[in-house]
């Protein structure tokens, strides 16, 4: 009938937990790399958080297998403290990208109950 599938309601209702910690989700049309190996849809859901003032270092990585970050040059990040922090989300993140307005993560929404804490805590932090 009409009645949403369950994994449809499943992602309702993290994106209204999402909500709920101050977080932002728009479904966003992306273009994605050419050597990005499980790409996801043109539109994928896009977490974000505003920046802080004074905060203006842009980059932007995206996920080529579980934990490998990669630029758009297919370059690891050179930061250790961001390094680190890109390794602890989850596999499903397909890009993450701050500018001076933003930060922001590409998720699939397929990962496990604890995985939207985590991505909360990525973007509070370089919020």
């Amino acid at each position: 009938m009409l009645m949403p599938s369950r994994r449809l309601r499943g992602r309702m209702d993290v994106r209204t937990e999402a909500r709920r910690m101050g977080l932002f989700m728009q479904l966003s049309r992306q273009e994605w790399p050419y050597w990005l190996e499980n790409k996801p849809l043109d539109s994928c859901p896009q977490y974000h958080r505003s920046r802080l003032r004074g905060r203006r270092e842009h980059w932007c990585f995206w996920q080529d297998g579980a934990g490998n970050w990669l630029n758009q040059w297919r370059e690891p990040c050179a930061d250790p403290a961001l390094a680190a922090a890109l390794a602890e989300l989850p596999a499903d993140v397909y890009k993450a990208e701050a500018n001076a307005q933003m930060v922001g993560i590409c998720w699939g929404e397929a990962g496990k109950p604890g995985d939207l804490e985590k991505i909360a805590t990525f973007l509070k932090a370089h919020a």
